[in-house]
């Protein structure tokens, strides 16, 4: 991947390593660069437009974690209660090996639900403290 432009937007924390039996070292950056940026605007503008200042957050405090097992993407997903909106960012590492936000967009809140139940997606443990 070509991006000129990076910046950091995140880290892979311990408790998304250990709660998804990942072997990366903590603290591994995610970054953003803008073909990742151009990506997002392309699938989901609208989306993008709403969300992307929260990608930070959403990757620092996500409500449920996941692996897309289609692509082995982390999935960082929040609850926008507001919105009544689930927001998901999906990071992929690169032929390089360097984490990317590569995906935002709204899952359906039935569709979090199965993913829930399946255990697709896991609850973090400290989300409540």
């Amino acid at each position: 991947m070509n991006n000129t432009q990076l910046s950091k937007i995140g880290e892979i924390t311990q408790e998304v390593i250990n709660t998804l039996k990942l072997s990366i070292v903590p603290g591994t950056p995610i970054y953003i660069g803008q073909s990742n940026i151009n990506h997002m605007l392309k699938k989901h503008p609208a989306v993008y437009r709403k969300y992307s200042s929260y990608i930070h957050d959403i990757i620092k405090h996500p409500d449920y974690i996941g692996i897309n097992p289609a692509d082995n993407s982390i999935e960082y997903v929040k609850e926008f209660k507001v919105d009544n909106n689930y927001i998901k960012v999906a990071v992929r590492i690169s032929s390089g090996g360097k984490f990317y936000a590569r995906s935002l967009y709204i899952l359906k809140s039935s569709r979090v639900r199965n993913f829930i139940t399946n255990g697709t997606l896991k609850q973090l443990t400290n989300q409540f403290e």
